[in-house]
This record gives structure tokens, C-alpha cells and sequence, in this order.
């Protein structure tokens, strides 16, 4: 069965958008947001935390950055490890210009997490960054969203072939029928990108999906896939052909907190559903992983773990028994979830 863990919780603030990666000595990281509230994005910085025992226990979370002064605030952070074992934290963090607009920042670590750069900040506007990933071959890859000049939500990807030293923007997915945003690129072939997304109309739309099949330089769709109410998708890899998604599932209809905010769920599915382009051809086992029962529930922000392509370790943000948003932690196994009959 599902196990769950307490990552953090500091009731004085509202602990949020967590991720997590494991290093090469086995130690899951987790970097998340702290802020005064969901709504109110006040005393904002990012801090991180660390287990040594597979997210039984962890570290006391220790501030990542300085709190944010003004109206220039970091937002969701993403943690990721590299093909080289380097580290990468990237944020977007909203410009105190009175424009609106946002610009990345991306740390470096060469140590397993034990230190960090100083920060590169690229002017890319966009926020709610996908992992900072590297491809097959040698590519640098990450998508922002922003609204475009239909005033609908447009997807946006930005890659390097220069390790990080100048960046090319191309976008991923734009459609007049739809707000899209939240991206995460998965290379599930050699070359072969598929972008899934968040649709932010509040109508229970599914994880809609842009594929690309020369490392990220042009791309098809929009696509549906049979995952309903889908939003902020995180998809990876966790044995070969075989991929894990985590999300919100968001019913759609009107409200916001306590109302569509309950719900975190996991999807297994394979490549060839990934890269199916009509709903009918995909194929997905859903299960359900955290349900927030506060009044004021706000959850399905996530980041996930597989190790030895069987065993999961899922960390969300939710209220649920705080006064303010908390971090937690979910261990299962793939046998939690399926059960095989003879």
C-alpha cells in the first residue's frame, strides 16, 4: 500500500511546487517554495531538503536562496540529475519591472547537492519551468509557458547544443482552443520528444501532448490523450518502454481552492501511447496517490523517483491537517498498484 511521509512542514508558512531527484550516492534532494500563501506570494524564497534513508526521515530543510524583496519572487523550482551526475535547480522568478514578466535561474551542483553555483540567469520569459534535461545526443532542453497574442496560453521550449552557453526558443504548442502550459518533455525514442501539458481552461480537459522527432527543433500537434483532467503533468522513464505520470486531476467547473484542489494521480502507460496522436490509441492505468481533505485543499503539484524500476518515491503539496500548505511524501510499489492474476 501507499506509505506516506512528512518531507516538511513549518505551519508558519505555506511549504509548496516541490520536486525531487536522487544523487549518485542514493540521497533523495527535495527543493521546494516557501511563500505566506498560494494566493498571496509574500516572503517567498526556496529551500531544500534531503533524506538519507529513501525518504523515510529527512534533513531540516535549509533555505536554498534569500527571501525575495518587492514584487520579484521565484515560483516553482525543478531539480533534476544529469547524465554527467551534475545537479541543476531551475526557477523562473517574476521581474520587478511592472511588465509582468519572468527570467530563469539555473544552479549547478558538482557534488551530489553538497554545494551550489551561483546562479545563471537567462532572460527568458515564461513560467512553471519543465525539468532542466539533456538529451541523447548532448542537447540541453527546458519549456516555459506565457500567455501569446491570441491571449491564450502558449507553450515554449528553449535548447542548447552549446551545454548551456546560448539557448535557441522554439515553440512547442500553440492552439487557439486551448490554454496550454505546465510542459514536461520526455525523449522516449532516440530524437523522439513528446511534450504533455496542462490545458488551463478549467474544463476537465485531458493532458494534451506536441511530439517532435529531431531532438526538439520542430513540432506536430496538438494531441489528446485518454488521461482526463489533467494538469501539471510530470512523465518519466521507469523500466524500459514503460513510463509513470503524476498529476492533479482537476474536474473543472468554478472555484479554485477546496474545490478542484483535492486530487493527486498517477498514470503508468507505454511509449507507444505516448506517441499515439489520437485518444482512442492511448492506453494508461490510472490510480489515485494523495487526497487533500481540507476545506481549503490545494495539492497536485509533484515530482517522482523509481531507482530500480519498480519501487516509487512521489513527493506532492497539500494543506489536508495544517494551517498551510505542507510537504509529503508517498512511497509505493509498482505491485501496490497492479496486481498480477493467472
Amino acid at each position: 500500500m501507499i506509505k506516506q511521509y512528512t518531507v516538511s512542514r513549518d505551519d508558519s508558512c505555506y511549504e509548496a511546487w516541490p520536486d525531487i531527484t536522487v544523487n549518485s550516492r542514493g540521497e533523495y534532494i527535495c527543493v521546494f517554495t516557501e511563500c505566506e500563501h498560494h494566493k498571496t506570494r509574500k516572503n517567498v524564497r526556496l529551500s531544500i531538503t534531503k533524506s538519507r534513508d529513501k525518504g523515510i526521515t529527512w534533513d531540516k530543510k535549509s533555505a536554498f536562496t534569500d527571501v525575495c524583496e518587492g514584487e520579484s519572487t521565484f515560483n516553482n523550482a525543478r531539480i533534476n540529475m544529469l547524465p554527467d551526475e551534475s545537479m541543476v535547480i531551475n526557477c523562473d522568478r517574476t521581474v520587478d519591472d511592472g511588465r509582468g514578466g519572468s527570467v530563469q535561474y539555473i544552479w549547478r551542483s558538482y557534488d551530489d547537492g553538497d554545494t551550489w553555483s551561483e546562479p545563471e540567469i537567462l532572460d527568458i520569459d515564461g513560467i512553471v519551468p519543465d525539468k532542466y534535461r539533456v538529451l541523447s545526443n548532448g542537447r540541453h532542453i527546458f519549456g516555459v509557458h506565457r500567455r501569446g497574442e491570441s491571449g491564450k496560453l502558449e507553450q515554449f521550449g528553449y535548447y542548447s547544443d552549446d551545454c548551456g552557453k546560448n539557448w535557441t526558443e522554439v515553440k512547442i504548442a500553440a492552439d487557439e482552443r486551448y490554454n496550454l502550459c505546465e510542459v514536461c518533455i520526455v525523449e522516449v525514442e532516440e530524437g523522439c520528444l513528446v511534450a504533455f501539458m496542462r490545458e488551463n481552461s478549467n474544463k476537465g480537459i485531458p493532458c494534451l501532448k506536441a511530439i517532435s522527432k529531431d531532438y526538439g527543433t520542430t513540432w506536430e500537434g496538438v494531441f489528446e490523450t485518454n488521461i482526463d483532467s489533467c494538469h501539471r503533468p510530470v512523465v518519466g522513464f521507469y523500466d524500459n518502454g514503460k513510463l509513470l505520470m503524476t498529476y492533479r486531476f482537476m474536474h473543472g467547473g468554478k472555484g479554485w481552492l477546496g474545490h478542484w484542489t483535492q486530487n493527486l494521480f498517477g498514470a503508468f502507460f507505454t511509449v507507444e501511447s505516448a506517441l499515439a496522436t489520437e485518444r482512442k490509441n492511448h492506453r494508461a492505468r490510472i490510480f489515485p496517490i494523495a487526497y487533500d481533505r481540507s476545506d481549503v485543499s490545494d495539492t497536485g503539484y509533484s515530482g517522482w523517483a523509481c531507482t530500480d524500476k519498480k519501487n516509487f518515491y512521489v513527493v506532492n503539496y497539500l494543506v489536508d491537517d495544517a494551517p498551510k500548505a505542507q510537504i509529503r511524501g508517498y512511497s509505493f510499489s509498482i505491485d501496490d498498484v497492479i496486481v498480477h492474476c493467472d
